[in-house]
């Protein structure tokens, strides 16, 4: 599990710019997929070889009517349960004050490593004298940073590796799935994992957002083995006034990016919300294998066309994954929870294939003879080859004489080329369009 930081510290010390500082460069780009939106308060950044992730808990804003005080205090608690490191920023244009210390405090009684930062030291050269009273808050030697200009990241970001816990490898020796149980609260993802594993593991009441984090239980059949990981239900903004439940969508985006498959939940009876597309949406950004489970299905009245009629609203509703297997079945009564497994696995096979670059082009061949590559302004595409660069999800790049030429509309049309020949169900498809010159012109 990749090791979590946090940034802490009162309001306009510039948290939210020093983290966009510091995962800037490395947000992921998301194309064209319609109402895939999330809230960045958190990303992966990369430094000195050790992958994390950071969280800005200025993402969190207080609410009109809370105490600045207190909401300070819920955002460091919250940052000190979940955070292996705390970067506390404090911001030397206002100096010292009396709510840094409150903080300071409070991080201190946690036992969590505490890397003291102070922001806003933008000119080079002499330090600020200034930034010589932060050592009164008994921190240690804080780390001059510049959010605006970058300077002192690096320093700062060494001394948060050198608190991480030493580096597991991932478990790449084990060999069980990783399957992230997803979905809004309370359309049954812990009745779910109780279901399967034959025991209450996990706590399941109707009071939404039982599960506050996301819990691992290991479980081995004739299909394999497997590790399923129950997430906190992800809700609506609106009702998201307390800042733990901001929490739950990091937790929840956590564990997708922890796992192999992840088991998206919409509950029969209402059908795919909003919320449902934005938790599929993370998923999907995320590049996992997906199967859409639609539970709840003991409780949904049913003639001849019912299943039918919901699996098109769910593709309707969910356009951007057609790719992704449906599934009906009741955790309550324990209908076709079985047929689970071997659609973990051979989703999970699925998207780890591996095409060869002669079969790759073939079929560009193929696909470039029926549909002539666009035009514009008399200038035509050119296509030179294809080859796979990466697996989980299968990552292909496309060499070409324009990128500007490629249109969205060509490249669908290609990816469903690639999937009508070689299947890749349940897995979404990354295709990368690089220029390499026109030969001939």
């Amino acid at each position: 599990m990749k090791p979590l930081v946090a940034i802490v510290g009162r309001p306009n010390v510039g948290k939210s710019m020093l983290f966009n500082k510091l995962i800037g460069q490395r947000l992921a780009i998301v194309e064209d997929t319609p109402g895939v939106t999330r809230d960045r308060i958190y990303g992966e950044c990369e430094w000195a070889g050790r992958k994390f992730m950071l969280v800005d808990t200025g993402g969190i804003e207080p609410r009109a009517d809370s105490e600045i005080l207190t909401f300070m205090r819920e955002q460091a608690q919250i940052a000190i349960d979940h955070a292996d490191v705390i970067i506390f920023l404090t911001d030397v244009k206002t100096g010292l004050t009396a709510n840094d210390h409150d903080v300071a405090n409070m991080l201190l009684k946690s036992g969590k490593p505490i890397v003291l930062a102070v922001n806003k030291m933008d000119a080079t050269g002499a330090l600020d004298p200034d930034y010589y009273e932060f050592y009164n808050l008994g921190l240690g030697d804080p780390v001059a940073v510049s959010a605006v200009h970058g300077h002192g990241t690096g320093d700062l970001l060494d001394e948060c590796i050198r608190h991480f816990p030493p580096d597991d490898g991932e478990d790449e020796e084990d060999d069980a799935i990783k399957v992230a149980v997803i979905g809004k609260p309370n359309v049954g993802k812990s009745s779910l994992v109780n279901r399967i594993l034959g025991q209450e593991r996990v706590i399941v009441s109707n009071a939404a957002g039982t599960t506050r984090d996301a819990i691992d239980s290991r479980f081995e059949n004739e299909t394999g083995k497997y590790v399923f990981i129950d997430t906190a239900g992800m809700r609506k903004k609106s009702k998201v006034d307390e800042s733990i439940e901001r929490y739950s969508v990091l937790r929840a985006t956590m564990a997708i990016d922890r796992a192999d498959v992840c088991l998206i939940l919409i509950d029969a009876t209402e059908g795919v919300t909003e919320q449902d597309t934005k938790v599929a949406g993370l998923a999907h950004e995320a590049g996992k294998a997906c199967i859409i489970v639609v539970n709840k299905w003991d409780l949904v009245e049913k003639d001849g066309k019912t299943m039918d009629k919901m699996r098109e609203d769910v593709r309707r509703d969910l356009a951007y994954m057609t790719y992704a297997p449906v599934l009906f079945l009741s955790a309550a009564t324990g209908q076709r929870v079985g047929r689970l497994f071997e659609l973990i696995n051979y989703v999970n096979q699925q998207s780890c294939t591996r095409i060869t670059t002669g079969q790759l082009n073939n079929v560009l061949e193929d696909a470039q003879t029926r549909v002539q590559p666009p035009t514009d302004k008399g200038r035509r595409l050119k296509i030179y080859y294809m080859t796979q660069v990466g697996v989980k999800p299968p990552h292909f790049v496309v060499f070409c004489n324009d990128a500007r030429l490629f249109h969205f509309s060509y490249r669908r049309y290609l990816e469903n080329c690639i999937r009508g020949v070689f299947g890749l169900e349940g897995t979404p498809i990354v295709l990368t369009v690089r220029e390499r010159g026109d030969k001939e012109g």
